[in-house]
């Protein structure tokens, strides 16, 4: 099976920012990139790459003031299947983990194994090994409610486990916490997840957020909020909790201006269930911008007119026949009309 993942994300910055971004599919999965997933920047800037100390690929960037577009759009290979289970697999004593294992079997920022020991063995001390986690995931999944509107970026698993609301981040930080009370290391991860063999969900889709144990001398992948064996799962980074594997970090003033994810089933024909594509077709001195929207999946282009934040930052769509029949003679309308006479092909 062939995937295609991708993103286009913006932010708006009041002066110039440094950025770090952790965008890149992690390199575990490196052999299964058949389209490279190198990042584009709008205006371009130069970029800088390193390993973080979980391996996990990060990028370096300053954003000049005003908007800054970072997209890419690649081809993944996966098996097509869904994650295997391993029912069986054993629960290690301490003493016979891995050295690099230890590190997640310890609190961190969203993971209070503190206040969570006392409820965690005594809900789940009857049982070990993969047992011990699958009943974990069964019981985050039923005592948690899914919600976006829950959305809350400093929430806790001891705050979920209270509140009892969260998203898929908040499922994550609950369960890795009860495993690594009962002596399970457990990580974090983030990443692709589609509606690959599943029913699709209505809400935008965003990256995704998982954990992973070890159990029986390899990490098993873990998901408290879906609570099934999915298929196309793809590894962006992992690390001990959210925290550590954040989109982005940003050091100065800006307001995200854009975000959309993509990760749709290739069909035989080569197609997808693509999102629209965006092409900046011009930007006035004053900050206004013009797009062209293709939306293939559904045959129809339209131009955006995105407002400068003085004047509101609001987004305008006008199909292409009404920009047409228009007699606006700026900078704009010139280079609309001689962009969507030679591409657009729908109206």
């Amino acid at each position: 099976m062939k995937i295609r993942v991708g993103y286009d994300i913006s932010y708006d910055c009041a002066q110039p920012v440094p950025m770090i971004v952790m965008l890149n599919i992690h390199y575990s999965r490196a052999a299964d990139v058949i389209k490279p997933d190198h990042m584009r920047t709008d205006p371009y800037v130069p970029l800088r790459f390193y390993r973080d100390s979980f391996g996990n690929w990060c990028t370096r960037l300053v954003a000049p003031p005003g908007r800054i577009r970072l997209t890419t759009d690649e081809i993944v290979h996966d098996s097509g299947l869904p994650e295997p289970a391993f029912p069986f697999a054993i629960q290690h004593p301490i003493e016979d983990l891995p050295n690099d294992a230890l590190l997640f079997l310890l609190g961190s920022r969203y993971c209070e194994t503190d206040r969570l020991s006392p409820a965690a063995w005594s809900m789940f001390g009857h049982v070990e090994g993969w047992a011990r986690v699958q009943a974990i995931c069964d019981f985050v999944h039923q005592h948690v409610s899914f919600g976006y509107h829950h959305a809350r970026p400093n929430r806790t698993a001891w705050e979920t486990f209270n509140e009892r609301v969260g998203v898929c981040r908040d499922f994550a930080h609950l369960a890795l916490t009860l495993c690594r009370c009962t002596n399970i290391p457990a990580r974090y991860c983030t990443g692709y997840l589609g509606d690959i063999g599943v029913p699709a969900d209505p809400n935008q889709m965003d990256f995704s957020g998982w954990f992973e144990v070890y159990l029986d001398n390899q990490w098993h992948v873990f998901d408290a909020r879906h609570n099934a064996r999915r298929i196309g799962r793809i590894l962006i980074a992992y690390g001990r909790d959210a925290a550590d594997v954040a989109i982005s970090n940003t050091f100065g003033p800006n307001r995200l201006a854009g975000f959309r994810v993509w990760t749709d089933q290739v069909t035989s024909d080569g197609s997808t269930d693509a999102v629209p594509s965006t092409e900046t077709i011009y930007a006035s001195s004053n900050g206004d911008r013009w797009e062209l929207i293709q939306d293939t999946v559904n045959s129809r282009a339209f131009v955006r007119h995105k407002a400068n934040e003085s004047s509101g930052g609001h987004e305008t769509d006008v199909s292409i026949d009404d920009f047409m029949r228009r007699n606006g003679s700026g900078p704009e309308h010139a280079a609309l009309r001689h962009l969507i006479s030679t591409r657009a092909s729908a109206g």
